[in-house]
């Protein structure tokens, strides 16, 4: 396996966990009728399914790089987050979100540079 599988790794765990949150946001939004329900409905159980694949995938990753690269690496579920939250829940991306998502990006390219 080539050193450059073990990016697709982060950058495929950085995915699947912004996916998790997104699942679990998703559960968070709905009032359920009992204590258990709340915490054992489809959307917690495959958001926390979802995180721990990321786990994995993540693990994966770290098998041969250095670990000054993860941290950059997983900066970019601050970009996809946000993103998410706008197309699935119509949330704006306002000036302010796009300016640090604009940092962040940028903070990512300065580092590799």
């Amino acid at each position: 396996m080539t050193f450059e599988y073990h990016y697709l790794y982060l950058a495929a765990s950085v995915t699947v966990a912004s996916f998790s949150q997104i699942l679990l946001k998703k559960g968070a939004m709905k009032q359920y009728d009992s204590f258990i329900r709340e915490y054992l409905n489809p959307w917690v159980i495959s958001g926390y399914a979802f995180m721990f694949g990321s786990v994995f995938l993540s693990i994966m990753g770290l098998r041969k790089l250095d670990f000054l690269n993860a941290p950059v690496v997983e900066s970019l579920g601050y970009v996809l987050v946000p993103v998410l939250s706008a197309l699935f829940f119509k949330e704006k991306l306002t000036r302010r979100k796009l300016v640090g998502i604009g940092c962040i990006v940028a903070g990512m390219l300065i580092f590799y540079i």
